[in-house]
């Protein structure tokens, strides 16, 4: 597992979806995800509790890539 981590994996997502009218958890996992506003990317380290957050909001945002 560190061998992964050490290799620099990432994952890019951008949001598509508006937080507007979601429930408070769901904007905060956005935040945590730093996205918040529309079309804005993060790149973000690919690991199993980044995963989670992009999974609980995958209604919301768009993974670009993961290398």
């Amino acid at each position: 597992m560190a061998e992964k981590n050490a290799a620099g994996k990432t994952v890019t997502v951008e949001q598509v979806g508006s937080p507007i009218r979601r429930p408070s958890e769901q904007r905060a996992t956005l935040i945590g995800l730093g996205l918040n506003k529309m079309h804005r990317t993060s790149t973000l380290e690919d690991t199993p509790s980044v995963r989670g957050m992009i999974a609980k909001v995958s209604h919301l945002v768009r993974v670009v890539d993961g290398q």
